[in-house]
């Protein structure tokens, strides 16, 4: 956990944190289930800050991988017009005069061409789906994160909007800051706090230097 008077690091989560995807992702992952004739609550609750390929393994385990991911990158293209950052995103990352990285749970192909999308700063460091062995609950892409820039774990902190990623944060070592973009205040319990918006969690990292751009 953190201490003294500030993060070495703040570490973001993307979806749901920085990208208002929760919807789209949920209608994806229901029209897919649907094709596949599984439970689209169960798959929907599977998929839940977890990376798509371990979702796949999780509710799909006999299908073929690689067809799955092209069948969902269909149901993705009809959707990335929905999708919008969250008001406050631009101006927080725009603000922050410590260091930040994304780590999250989409491919890196995606990623860094959805930000510029919708108007986000890109940081020089970015761990995606594809750039550590297990996801999230696991706290591989936050310790990658941490080493990519230099920092102790200890001494980061990290946004997240789901329990897999509240725990991989935790399990990692690093303070974590949830929003309640996607789940409530009670789901997301195991964090070391709560915050209503992103703004809100940022501001409340001790010790971050940063002045919001009127």
């Amino acid at each position: 956990m953190m201490t003294g008077a500030g993060p070495a690091a703040v570490l973001f989560d993307v979806d749901g944190v920085l990208i208002d995807s929760g919807a789209a992702h949920n209608r994806v992952w229901s029209a897919w289930a649907g094709l596949r004739r599984l439970d689209p609550a169960y798959v929907r609750q599977a998929a839940q800050g977890r990376r798509r390929l371990d979702t796949l393994r999780l509710v799909a385990p006999d299908l073929d991988i690689a067809e799955e991911h092209r069948a969902l990158d269909e149901l993705m293209a009809a959707e990335e017009v929905h999708l919008r950052a969250y008001p406050d995103a631009a101006r927080v990352l725009g603000a922050l005069r410590t260091r930040w990285a994304v780590v999250t749970s989409s491919r890196r192909e995606a990623t860094r061409p959805r930000m510029e999308r919708l108007g986000l700063p890109v940081p020089e460091v970015r761990i995606c789906a594809e750039d550590v062995p297990y996801g999230k609950p696991a706290p591989d892409g936050y310790l990658a994160a941490a080493a990519r820039l230099g920092a102790d774990p200890r001494h980061c902190t990290v946004i997240e909007d789901s329990p897999a990623g509240i725990r991989a944060g935790r399990d990692a070592g690093c303070t974590v800051h949830a929003v309640t973009t996607t789940h409530t205040k009670d789901q997301l319990a195991e964090a070391d706090a709560c915050f209503s918006t992103l703004e809100r969690a940022v501001r409340a990292v001790e010790g971050v230097l940063w002045e919001m751009p009127g």
